[in-house]
C-alpha cells in the first residue's frame, strides 16, 4: 500500500486506491527496464537530443498539473535507482502536444523522482510537467512513461522548444532514422589533393541517404548530406540543433565498418576513413544531459 503525503487524504478514496495496483501492473515493465535512471535535470539544460529522444519514443506528450501523489513502498517499487523514489501521480491535463487519440481530463502514471536532501520524495502537487508516455491498452487515463523519469518541469521556453521538435518529427519530409553505414568509397581527382568521398547510409525506412566530402587543392574540405536518391555535390551540412543534425551526430558509428569499404586500395580506404572522421568532427558531439 502506498505511503501517502499528509496533505493528500483524498487519495484514500476506494476508487483511487483500487487504481494503484492496476497502475503498478501496467507500468512495471517500462520502469524496471530503466534501472539506471538519474536525478532529474533542470529543463534549461535539456538539449535538442534530449527532447528529440523523448519525443520520438513517446506516443503521448502532454502538459499536466499534479493533483495528487502517493509514494510507492520500496518493496513494491522494483528497479528504482538509489536516491530515487517511485510515485503514483494523478494529474489534470493542461495541454496535449501529441497523442494517437483524445486524452481525458485526468491522467495517472508512475514516475521516479529524486529524493530531497532529507531523503524524502518531493511534493509535486500543483506543479506542471511535460510527460512523455505511452497509453496503457484497455485502461483509459493511465499512462506508462517512456523512461521512469520522463516527466520534466514545464516552462514556456521548454514548451516552445519541444513543440518545434514535435513539428520536425511530424514533418512529411522529416529525415529518416540512421541505422548504420552501408558503403563508402573515395575517388582521387586529376590534381594533387583533389578527391571526392561518398558514404551511403542505412536507414530505418530504407530511404537512401548519402554523405559527400569534396577536397580541392588550396581549399578547405566541404561536406554535405543528401536525403534523397540523388548524390548531390551541392548538398549542405546540417545546422546543429536540427533533426538532420540529430540523425547524424547521435547515430553514426564512430568508425567506418570494414564491410562498408567498396575499394581494396589502402589509399582509397584511408581517405574514406579520414573524410568520415572529418564529418564526425564537423557534426560535433551528440550532447545529452539524460542517460
Amino acid at each position: 500500500m502506498p505511503r501517502l503525503p499528509s496533505d493528500s487524504p483524498r487519495l484514500l478514496r476506494p476508487l483511487r486506491m483500487a487504481a494503484l495496483p492496476l497502475a503498478l501492473a501496467a507500468c512495471a515493465t517500462g520502469t524496471e527496464a530503466q534501472v539506471g535512471a538519474v536525478a532529474a535535470v533542470p529543463t534549461q539544460q535539456l538539449t535538442y537530443a534530449d527532447l528529440a529522444t523523448l519525443a520520438e519514443a513517446a506516443g503521448v506528450i502532454a502538459r499536466v498539473r499534479v493533483s495528487d501523489q502517493a509514494t510507492v513502498e520500496p518493496e513494491r517499487a522494483r528497479g528504482v535507482a538509489p536516491g530515487m523514489a517511485r510515485l503514483y501521480v494523478e494529474t489534470k491535463t493542461e495541454a496535449v502536444l501529441k497523442a494517437p487519440a483524445a486524452l481525458g481530463e485526468s491522467l495517472s502514471y508512475l514516475a521516479d523522482v529524486p529524493l530531497d536532501a532529507k531523503g524524502r520524495a518531493p511534493k509535486l502537487k500543483k506543479q506542471s510537467f511535460l510527460v512523455f508516455a505511452r497509453p496503457v491498452p484497455g485502461r483509459p487515463g493511465q499512462l506508462q512513461l517512456v523512461q521512469p523519469d520522463a516527466q520534466i518541469a514545464a516552462d514556456t521556453s521548454t514548451d516552445a522548444r519541444l513543440r518545434a521538435v514535435i513539428a520536425d518529427l511530424a514533418s512529411a519530409d522529416a529525415p529518416p532514422r540512421v541505422s548504420g553505414v552501408r558503403d563508402a568509397m573515395s575517388v582521387a581527382g586529376n590534381l594533387a589533393g583533389e578527391s571526392e568521398t561518398q558514404v551511403f547510409l542505412d536507414t530505418a525506412t530504407g530511404t537512401p541517404v548519402s554523405l559527400t566530402v569534396l577536397r580541392r587543392p588550396g581549399q578547405e574540405p566541404v561536406w554535405g548530406v543528401s536525403w534523397t536518391e540523388l548524390v548531390d555535390q551541392s548538398a549542405q551540412a546540417p545546422q546543429r540543433g536540427t533533426l538532420e543534425w540529430y540523425r547524424l551526430a547521435c547515430f553514426l558509428p564512430r568508425e567506418l565498418p570494414q564491410s562498408a569499404y567498396l575499394q581494396r586500395e589502402q589509399a582509397a580506404r584511408y581517405q574514406a576513413q579520414a573524410d568520415y572522421s572529418f564529418i564526425l568532427s564537423q557534426l560535433g558531439e551528440c550532447d545529452r544531459t539524460r542517460s
